[in-house]
């Protein structure tokens, strides 16, 4: 079992930055391949970023967002620079050993989401 608590999220203005921060449980962690996903009221759950050995990017998220990880505190950690009103919705933090990097069906265990608010 791996447990997963998002923190960092908030109201901030367009332009901000924030950074989320993602501890989880386990003595396995290193072996888990971690993602961000987000979503949006009225919308379906989308990919943000991942990092297993290298990471990856939504569209998105490419040039903006870094994806992080320090596997000696069990963290995975989610920059987010020039937010935008449409980053606004709630971001979940998952751990996953499958190959489906950009697919919520990856991932076996998920957070309980921080809410990220953007103002433009």
């Amino acid at each position: 079992q791996v447990q997963l608590v998002e923190s960092g999220g908030g109201l901030v203005q367009a332009g901000d930055s924030l950074r989320l921060s993602c501890e989880a449980s386990g003595r396995t962690f290193s072996n888990y391949l971690m993602g961000w996903f987000r979503q949006a009221p009225g919308k379906e759950r989308e990919f943000v970023a991942a990092i297993g050995r290298t990471p990856s990017y939504a569209d998105s998220a490419q040039g903006r967002f870094t994806i992080s990880r320090d596997n000696a505190k069990n963290t995975v950690y989610l920059q987010m620079n020039s937010l935008k009103a449409e980053d606004t919705a709630v971001y979940y933090c998952a751990a996953g050993r499958s190959s489906l990097v950009r697919d919520a069906r990856g991932y076996e265990y998920w957070g309980q989401g921080t809410q990220v608010t953007v103002s433009s």
